[in-house]
């Protein structure tokens, strides 16, 4: 049995035949099929996570690697690395309370929290600080935390809606790829 990753595709035991009548074209057609297919799950898991996380599909497609299948490999995999994803990516803005951003699908408020320098009244001034956000935790002049999200991409990816929908995409493409490979390749 085919797996891709932990996904078990079920009802390819029906392309062994075909498959043996390629003979050493058959890795290729595998190939092409889990490519194809693998290329579909991870444009479906990007939508997914940006929608789990609140964060742009832009940034998740950076955080995203792919490693795709070979003749010798026929393994399709999607990783990320990383951790606590900061605020500057979820479109922070800074209001008199503090400062709001879009995380995880609704804006929240970041209290006593600061983007820029400077009072309200007089104008803001901004800071060399690359747009993140920070937080006072001291008297000190430079006492100031970096804040983060509590969102980790990676985490994202194994558990919720993107974890069901790459499943799910994997399992209702695969096995109509690998027909239509087959079918090129054996000519019907």
């Amino acid at each position: 049995m085919l797996k891709i990753g932990d996904v078990d595709v079920k009802n390819l035991a029906r392309f062994e035949n075909m498959l043996g009548a390629l003979g050493t074209d058959a890795p290729k057609a595998m190939n092409s099929a889990i490519n194809r297919t693998g290329s579909m799950a991870r444009t479906q898991v990007i939508r997914s996570l940006s929608k789990q996380t609140g964060l742009p599909q832009k940034t998740i497609r950076k955080a995203i690697k792919v490693k795709r299948s070979s003749w010798d490999d026929l393994r399709y995999s999607l990783s990320a690395s990383g951790g606590d994803v900061s605020l500057k990516y979820f479109k922070p803005h800074e209001t008199r309370k503090g400062v709001t951003a879009f995380v995880r699908g609704q804006r929240q408020l970041y209290e006593n929290s600061f983007m820029k320098g400077g009072s309200f009244s007089r104008g803001r001034v901004a800071l060399n600080m690359g747009g993140h956000v920070f937080q006072r935790i001291g008297p000190e002049r430079l006492g100031i935390e970096k804040l983060k999200s509590g969102v980790v991409i990676p985490a994202e990816m194994v558990d919720g809606a993107s974890a069901a929908v790459f499943e799910e995409t994997v399992t209702e493409h695969l096995p109509r790829r690998l027909d239509h490979e087959i079918g090129r390749l054996l000519g019907l």
